[in-house]
């Protein structure tokens, strides 16, 4: 199967860890195994964006925009830079679209699209409100699928709690599918990673994948500082 769009994108953003500020494209291609054609629709794509940023020289460099989402992140390693490996593999193995979320001023702040996700209404936003990240308020509908009840969420959250997973099945929007998981550093819930799926995708392996994307970053934000 060739690699999702959303798998490519993360491979670029993957071959600047570790590397020297400035990459050149034929480096990027290097590091990610892309063809320089492919790379170079991804980096302009990311630059567009605010992911990256053009040098005077021709080189690229990480961009505000990912720099901004990382000072937001709760970790002060770096969430996003420790998280893209195990969103790529969660990618590839489910098809899906990986991310990773942390609470931001009552919003889910997605670190790789940059988007701020409903709490009530998708699988991150519940992750978080399971874990006392933000008040059960604001119950807006989203589509006719939402959960607007906070009784109704409030047992779905204690569910989360017991299960470990969180899933929302068209609540945010219509075809659309998302599971999610905490990630834990030092036992608490700092973050959940999650992904999306259209509704008529197999979903049968997404639960096993998604748990070990959410234990192999926390694995990483709890190693000790080199």
């Amino acid at each position: 199967m060739a690699e999702s769009v959303a798998g490519r994108v993360f491979s670029v953003l993957d071959a600047f860890v570790g590397a020297p500020d400035t990459l050149r494209l034929t480096e990027i291609a290097r590091r990610t195994g892309l063809p320089v054609p492919t790379a170079l629709r991804m980096v302009r794509e990311l630059v567009a964006w605010g992911g990256l940023e053009r040098a005077t020289d021709g080189s690229y460099r990480l961009g505000t925009r990912i720099r901004a989402i990382g000072a937001a992140a709760p970790c002060p390693r770096g969430l996003l830079d420790i998280s893209l490996p195990a969103l790529r593999t969660l990618t590839s193995r489910t098809g899906g679209h990986a991310d990773i979320a942390v609470p931001s001023d009552g919003t889910a702040l997605c670190l790789v699209s940059g988007d701020r996700l409903p709490l009530h209404a998708t699988s991150p936003g519940k992750i978080l409100l399971a874990h006392g990240h933000g008040p059960l308020t604001a119950l807006r509908r989203h589509t006719r699928h939402t959960v607007t009840t906070p009784g109704t969420l409030a047992s779905q959250l204690i569910r989360i709690r017991e299960t470990g997973l969180a899933t929302a099945h068209e609540e945010y929007a219509l075809g659309e599918l998302s599971f999610a998981a905490p990630v834990l550093r030092n036992g608490l819930a700092v973050a959940a990673v999650f992904v999306t799926l259209p509704t008529s995708a197999p979903y049968a392996r997404v639960d096993g994948a998604l748990r070990e994307a959410a234990r192999t970053i926390g694995r990483g934000l709890d190693a000790p500082a080199r």
